[in-house]
């Protein structure tokens, strides 16, 4: 009988603890948007209730468009990465501040390049389609991996893009340096460039390699939206990404020395290519952000009939470097380069202070989402892991409403118990 008791006593203490322990899904989810580091954020104006803020929209002319592409189903983590205030498809700003301008973009976002306050943004997590601005990406993955003064052949399966779609005029068969072929990728665009860079950092696949390293990395740098299905960001089934994930590629691409030169860089020179009856000529950057906004860093253009124009530009102003993302653009009855320099003005505007939610670190998410490591018997107070300001107040290093209630049940089934194990050796009954 001592034993039968003991058992069940062990069993609904097992039973009762089990959904004590709610937290740690918290910690995963939260944590997210908020590290040890983060100072809390002021007040924002988040989703009141079931219904979003609408976003200032600016009216554009009637176009003719292919019907967009079915996003996936939105993950509730996703949405929450870099705070929960972003997950909403309306607008979220902090409160007090002027209004945003009016675009005709269906997605934005304003970050601080440095310190990765998110100012404010429309949409900010919902799907779009990227067109040419996922040649971020592609910088982003492979800059470090590619030797600029190597010199390589391009193949005829380099050139293999959509007809009319942006092209430097790289030669099949000609010998470019891999420099040249970061410029007229993001001077011009060139998709058959996308094609030999991703190449070339693909290893042993090839481009279909480069693509899936691209992935990987946009995973890396908590882009969890973003999934590539080609190098240049020409249309491809199930690609897409989000005005948050861009402003997170675009912050990898920004802290890298050369690519801030060959974003800036105005114009070029391709060199001829003597042996195929090839011709050198320049080219320019089509970023007219760089020549008509003071301070600008640079950034992508980028079109497609699905996605629309998108745009990512970053300038710098008094000391502060800002990134804009949007989506989803029309071109009247503003081009997609001045509504990011619009989206520019006013986040210079705001208070240093401010802000709605962060940019995620390079690798936070994967070491959230990591499976958790067993705690030694007695853990020592120095190696417990610091719990994010901005969890729950019921998640912390002390036992839980839950853990005090399933060992307060358990000692009340354990005294039943022992009581009933007495009772029945007083009363001659054998015992088990």
């Amino acid at each position: 009988m001592r034993v039968r008791a003991f058992s069940v006593s062990v069993a609904v203490l097992a039973i009762v603890a089990a959904p004590a322990t709610p937290g740690a899904a918290a910690v995963t989810e939260r944590a997210v948007g908020a590290s040890p580091s983060t100072p809390p954020l002021p007040a924002a104006t988040p989703v009141p209730g079931p219904a979003a803020v609408p976003c200032p929209k600016a009216v554009a002319p009637e176009v003719n468009r292919s019907p967009r592409p079915t996003p996936p189903p939105s993950d509730p983590e996703h949405l929450a990465v870099g705070g929960e205030l972003l997950a909403t498809p309306g607008l979220v700003v902090p409160q007090g501040v002027p209004a945003p301008p009016k675009v005709t973009a269906t997605s934005w976002l304003v970050a601080d390049l440095d310190t990765g306050a998110v100012l404010g943004g429309c949409g900010p997590h919902e799907y779009a389609t990227p067109a040419s601005v996922q040649k971020l990406l592609l910088a982003a993955t492979m800059l470090p991996r590619l030797d600029p003064q190597q010199t390589i052949s391009v193949t005829r399966e380099d050139l293999d893009i959509a007809p009319g779609s942006s092209a430097v005029g790289l030669l099949p068969g000609g010998r470019y340096r891999v420099e040249t072929l970061w410029l007229g990728l993001l001077l011009q665009s060139g998709n058959e460039a996308a094609n030999a860079l991703a190449r070339l950092g693909g290893g042993p696949d090839g481009a279909a390699g480069g693509v899936r390293a691209m992935n990987e990395y946009a995973r890396h740098l908590g882009a969890l939206q973003t999934h590539a299905v080609t190098a240049s960001g020409l249309d491809g089934p199930g690609q897409f990404t989000s005005a948050y994930d861009l402003a997170l590629i675009a912050r990898a691409c920004f802290a890298d020395p050369t690519f801030r030169r060959y974003a800036l860089t105005e114009r070029t020179r391709i060199p001829a290519q003597r042996g195929l009856g090839g011709k050198g000529f320049q080219i320019q950057n089509e970023n007219q952000l760089i020549y008509r906004y003071p301070g600008a860093l640079g950034g992508k253009t980028g079109f497609t009939d699905y996605a629309r124009h998108t745009y990512v530009g970053a300038a710098e102003r008094d000391g502060r470097r800002l990134v804009v993302t949007l989506l989803g653009a029309e071109p009247r009855p503003q081009r997609g380069w001045e509504q990011g320099a619009a989206l520019l003005d006013w986040g210079f505007r705001l208070p240093r202070e401010a802000g709605v939610g962060r940019l995620v670190e390079p690798g936070e998410w994967d070491a959230v989402r990591s499976p958790a490591t067993p705690s030694p018997a007695v853990p020592e107070p120095a190696e417990a892991p610091p719990v994010s300001s901005a969890t729950s107040a019921t998640v912390d290093d002390r036992p839980g409403a839950g853990t005090v209630v399933a060992l307060a049940v358990g000692a009340v089934v354990i005294a039943i118990a022992v009581v009933a194990a007495r009772r029945a050796r007083a009363s001659g009954r054998p015992r088990d």
